[in-house]
C-alpha cells in the first residue's frame, strides 16, 4: 500500500498529540526516552489513536535528535530511541496503518539556537535510523524557521526514498515568522520536492482554516493540517487546552473544503479529537478546486525623515555622539543642563544607556522624547535584551516608532547580578543579534511574528563593539555576523591606547559598516583604577594609569591630564575614523563638552587645509 497513491483518492486521518497524554509524568520530562523506559505507554497511545480512527500514526521521535536529547544527557541514545520508536509503532499498527518517522524542528522561534551545520549533522543522523527501521514517510513538523525547513527538505529528498511531509508552524495565520506568505513558502517547499506541505501546532482549528483559505491547492504535492486543540490556557499551575473534541468534526470538514487531505492533531488533542475528525471526513472525497481568498497585506511607507540617519552622516563627515546617562533619581536638572551644553557644542546625537550596569535609571525613552520634542536634540536610545521579554521588546520598539525616535543601539545588557538588584531576573529572550534582526524586520513593516505592522519603520541600528580583547579577529567575526543580521554601524567601548586604535582600524577596514570610536575622559586617578580593574570591557594602559596617579588628590590637575589624554586619543582616532563616541563619566558633562569642541576645532583646521 503506497502512502502517496492513497492520498490521491482519500482523506487520511492522522493521530494526535503524544506529549499531551504523557503530561502527567511532568512537563520537563523527555518523552522520547519513554520508547526505552515505558514502551507499553507509547504502544497504548498508538493503539488508542488507531482505534479512534487514525490510519496514519507518527513515531514518538519529535525531539529524538542529538541536540535536544543532549538537554537530558541522552545524546548517545539517538539510535536506540529512534529504533525503539519505529518498532513500537509497527507493533501497534494495523496492516493498513501508515507510519511516519517524525523529525521536529530545532530552532523553534529563536533562529540562533543552532547553526545550519549542526542542524544538518543532527538531522542526517536521525533520519538514517528512522529510514533503517522502515518508516512509510518522513514527517518534518513544527518548523518556525523557513531556512531550517528548506534545508532539511533538501537533505530528506536527497537521502530518503520515502515521501516527505513538511509542515510549518505559524505564530500568525497566513505568514511565516519572517513575513513570507505561507502560500509562497508552500510553493518553495513543493519546488524543493516536498510531497506534502502543511501546518501544525501553535494555531487552533479556527486560525488554521483561516490560513488555508489563502493557500491554493498545489500542482503536485498534497496539503496537511495538524491543528492544536485550542489556544493554550494556564490553570492552577498547569497548561491546559479546551476540551472541545466534538468541535473538531466540523473543523475537519472545513479543512477538507480547503483542499487538505491529511488531517491530524497537535498539542492538546486526544483520541476523542481524532475520532471527531474521522467522523467528520467520513464519506468525503478530496477537493481538487477551491476559491482562494487573497491575502490582505497592507504596509504603508515609513514616514519621511527630517535628517539622515547617523550611519549615513558618519560616512560623509566627522560625526560626534555623546553618551549621557539618564539620572538615577527624579532630579533631572543637571542632566538637561548637560544635554543642552552638549547640543550647543555641536553633537549629532545624545545617546542614553538602558539602565547601564543593571542599575535602574529614568526611562531613556521618556527622556529621549523630552529631548526630541522640547529641546530639539536628537536621541540615540540603547535597547537591552536583559529587561524585557519578547512581548515587551516589540511593544517598546512600536512605542519608539510612534514617538519618531529612530536611532537605536541594540545590546545584550549587563546581567542583573552586577547591579543594584542582583535578585532581579535577566530576561534575554533574544540575543543582541536577534534583536537587530527584529528591528530591521520592523523596517520592512513586519512584526517578529510575521504579522504586518501596517507601516514600515525607519530605525537606524547601531551594535556594540568591544575591541578591548586579546583576540580581536574573533570579535571582528562577531561584527560580521551582526552586519549579516542588519547592523548599520558600530559603537565601541572606550579605548585608552593609540596602538589599539590603529589595531582596530586594521582589523575592521574591510567592513562596510562605519564605526564610532569610543573615548571616555577620566575624572580622577581613583576613577581610572576602578575602570581598569572593575568595569568589564575597559582596560587602561600603564602610561595612562601612571599619568593619572601623578594627579592624585588634585582635581584641577586630574582634569587637565584627563583632557590631554582624551585629545591624544581623539587625534589618533580621527586619523582612521569619522565617528567619535564620547562617554560622559559620572555626569561630568563639562569634560565631554570640551572634547566635542576639540573635535570640531580639529575638523575645522583640517578643512581649512592647515596642518
Amino acid at each position: 500500500m503506497d502512502f502517496l497513491e492513497t492520498l490521491k483518492n482519500r482523506i487520511l486521518v492522522a493521530d494526535g498529540a503524544m506529549g499531551t497524554l504523557l503530561y502527567a509524568y511532568g512537563a520537563d520530562t523527555c518523552y522520547e526516552s519513554f520508547n526505552l523506559s515505558h514502551p507499553e505507554d507509547i504502544h497504548a497511545i498508538h493503539r488508542a489513536y488507531i482505534e479512534a480512527g487514525a490510519s496514519v500514526i507518527q513515531t514518538n521521535t519529535y525531539s529524538a535528535n542529538y541536540i535536544k536529547l543532549a538537554q537530558y544527557g541522552l545524546e548517545e541514545k539517538v539510535k536506540d530511541i529512534n529504533k525503539a520508536a519505529v518498532r513500537i509503532a509497527k507493533e501497534a499498527a494495523n496492516r493498513d496503518t501508515f507510519i511516519l518517522g517524525t523529525v521536529g524542528g530545532i530552532r523553534g522561534q529563536r533562529k540562533t539556537e543552532a547553526t545550519l551545520a549542526e542542524i544538518k549533522r543532527t538531522f542526517r543522523e536521525q533520519i538514517f535510523h528512522l529510514l533503517n527501521e522502515g518508516v512509510d514517510a518522513l514527517l518534518l513538523e513544527t518548523y518556525f524557521d523557513a531556512e531550517e525547513l528548506y534545508t532539511v527538505v533538501d537533505i530528506a529528498k536527497k537521502e530518503a526514498d520515502v515521501p516527505v511531509i513538511a509542515q510549518f508552524s505559524l505564530i500568525e495565520p497566513g505568514v511565516l515568522q519572517n513575513g513570507t506568505p505561507v502560500r509562497d513558502a508552500f510553493k518553495e517547499l513543493e519546488n524543493r520536492g516536498a510531497d506534502v506541505t502543511g501546518l501544525n501546532c501553535r494555531l487552533g482549528p479556527h486560525h488554521m482554516i483561516q490560513a488555508f483559505e489563502e493557500i491554493p491547492i498545489p500542482k503536485r504535492a498534497f496539503l496537511s493540517a495538524y491543528p492544536n486543540a485550542s489556544l493554550l490556557d494556564y490553570e492552577e499551575g498547569r497548561f491546559t487546552f479546551t476540551n472541545n473534541a466534538d468541535y473538531f468534526k466540523t473543523c475537519a470538514e472545513k479543512l477538507v473544503e480547503q483542499g487538505v487531505r491529511l488531517i491530524g492533531g497537535c498539542c492538546g488533542t486526544t483520541p476523542a479529537h481524532i475520532k471527531a475528525i474521522a467522523d467528520g471526513v467520513q464519506g468525503l472525497l478530496p477537493v481538487t478546486e477551491k476559491t482562494v481568498r487573497p491575502p490582505k497585506i497592507e504596509i504603508a511607507a515609513a514616514p519621511a525623515q527630517h535628517e539622515p540617519p547617523l550611519h549615513e552622516i558618519v560616512k560623509k563627515r566627522r560625526s560626534v555622539i555623546v553618551e549621557l546617562d539618564t539620572p538615577k533619581t527624579l532630579n533631572t536638572a543637571r542632566f538637561f543642563e548637560g544635554a543642552k551644553a552638549l547640543h550647543d557644542a555641536g553633537i549629532d546625537a545624545l545617546t542614553m544607556a538602558d539602565n547601564s550596569l543593571a542599575s535602574p535609571r529614568i526611562s531613556n525613552t521618556a527622556i529621549a522624547s523630552i529631548l526630541k520634542e522640547k529641546h530639539g536634540i536628537r536621541p540615540l536610545v540603547h535597547i537591552t535584551c536583559r529587561d524585557r521579554n519578547l512581548i515587551g521588546l516589540q511593544s517598546h520598539l512600536m512605542g519608539l516608532a510612534a514617538l519618531g525616535i529612530d536611532q537605536v543601539l541594540a545590546i545584550t545588557g549587563d546581567p542583573t547580578k552586577i547591579g543594584d538588584f542582583p535578585g532581579a531576573t535577566s530576561v534575554y529572550d533574544l540575543s543582541s543579534m536577534e534583536l537587530i534582526a527584529m528591528i530591521k524586520q520592523f523596517n520592512d513593516g513586519i512584526s517578529h511574528s510575521g504579522k504586518s505592522l501596517q507601516r514600515k519603520t525607519n530605525f537606524s541600528v547601531a551594535a556594540a563593539f568591544n575591541p578591548n580583547v586579546r583576540n580581536l579577529d574573533k570579535t571582528v567575526g562577531r561584527l560580521e555576523r551582526k552586519i549579516r543580521h542588519g547592523a548599520d554601524y558600530f559603537i565601541t567601548q572606550p579605548v585608552f591606547s593609540t596602538e589599539k586604535i590603529e589595531q582596530i582600524h586594521e582589523a575592521t577596514k574591510h567592513l562596510d559598516a562605519p564605526i564610532y570610536l569610543g573615548i571616555m575622559p577620566l575624572t580622577s586617578y581613583r576613577n581610572a583604577v576602578f575602570l581598569h580593574n572593575e568595569v568589564p570591557g575597559i582596560k587602561l594602559t600603564d602610561d595612562i594609569l601612571a599619568a593619572m596617579e601623578k594627579t592624585n588628590g588634585d582635581p584641577a590637575k586630574a582634569r587637565e591630564e584627563s583632557l590631554a589624554i582624551s585629545r591624544t586619543l581623539i587625534d589618533a582616532a580621527l586619523g582612521y575614523f569619522n565617528g567619535i563616541y564620547l562617554i560622559t563619566p559620572l555626569e561630568r558633562y563639562e569634560l565631554t563638552v570640551e572634547c566635542t569642541r576639540y573635535i570640531h576645532e580639529k575638523t575645522a583646521v583640517r578643512g581649512a587645509g592647515i596642518v
